[in-house]
């Protein structure tokens, strides 16, 4: 029968002289984010530098051909245009709506909890049932918007199909359905700011438009910072709601730069391609949100 003051394990100590016991901690973390984040960074940087194919087992080492081709390829900069169009589209309602949401609800309205859930239900969604319900809407003759317009004496608008339009009803759509994120933290913000605030501008004779403002959205810069970064990032990995919608169409006109890797790794069979112009992608979405934490903290100084 072993002693209850036997000393621990031998091992166990050598490991603990290695290890810090923070490290020990976080080795399981770790272990996961090096399998799937730096190992898959990785190799998708060695396949940008090989021709590898889904058609070939033995790709070949080919240095930079493949940025090479990528910087020189029109497609790639048209794709790329379409994001940074459909960020720039769906950035200012994302943000704006959700803050005009918020402070709907944050001022008292009848039913709270009604407001609250139609304005975070659609975020509940998955991406296809979202799509599917919006091509229903957008059909060219039994969609409900195009029988709107013909209630009030307008013609039908091909929603999804006309390269005018189809990158507007892109944007409606995910406008409706992700803007219940942001309105959950505008909401919690406005739920933080101290009562005093208002209770001294009211002192001064400040009505409720001057309150809004001198305290509310000065006191919602910090939140307000935080949600334009994540909405950049998120609009600029569109994909999901424009494949299922449009699969990049009418004639290429709503492909995002994601999309445009997919069809070029699993269409056109070449990874290695693919891979180059996702870390071209990569590089331009870490300057773009570098540039907007430099901007912020100028604009908080």
């Amino acid at each position: 029968m072993s002693s209850p003051h036997a000393s621990p394990h031998p091992g166990a100590l050598s490991v603990r002289r290695l290890l810090p016991p923070g490290l020990l901690f976080a080795l399981p973390f770790l272990t996961l984010f090096a399998l799937f984040m730096l190992w898959p960074l990785g190799h998708g940087l060695w396949m940008a530098l090989t021709d590898q194919s889904l058609s070939a087992h033995d790709p070949s080492f080919i240095g930079l051909d493949n940025f090479t081709e990528a910087l020189r390829d029109a497609e790639m900069w048209r794709a790329l245009g379409h994001t940074l169009w459909f960020t720039a589209l769906s950035t200012v309602p994302l943000v704006a709506v959700a803050l005009g949401m918020a402070l709907l609800v944050h001022t008292g309205v009848p039913g709270q909890w009604v407001w609250r859930l139609a304005f975070f239900a659609p975020y509940l969604l998955p991406v296809g049932v979202v799509s599917l319900l919006w091509i229903w809407l957008c059909q060219p003759d039994l969609g409900l918007y195009n029988h709107l317009l013909a209630v009030v004496g307008l013609d039908q608008v091909a929603w999804l199909s006309d390269e005018s339009v189809a990158m507007w009803a892109i944007v409606l759509t995910t406008l409706w359905w992700t803007v219940g994120f942001n309105f959950l933290l505008y909401l919690a913000a406005l739920q933080s700011i101290p009562d005093h605030l208002y209770e001294a501008a009211a002192i001064d004779g400040a009505g409720a438009w001057r309150r809004l403002w001198s305290v509310t959205l000065p006191q919602l810069s910090r939140i307000t910072m935080v949600i334009t970064v994540l909405q950049v990032l998120a609009s600029l990995k569109v994909f999901d709601q424009v494949y299922l919608l449009t699969k990049g169409g009418p004639n290429n006109s709503t492909r995002p730069v994601i999309e445009y890797v997919y069809d070029v790794g699993f269409t056109g069979y070449r990874l290695g391609y693919a891979s180059a112009i996702s870390y071209i992608f990569f590089a331009l979405v870490v300057l773009a949100s570098a540039a907007q934490y430099a901007a912020f903290r100028r604009r908080e100084k």
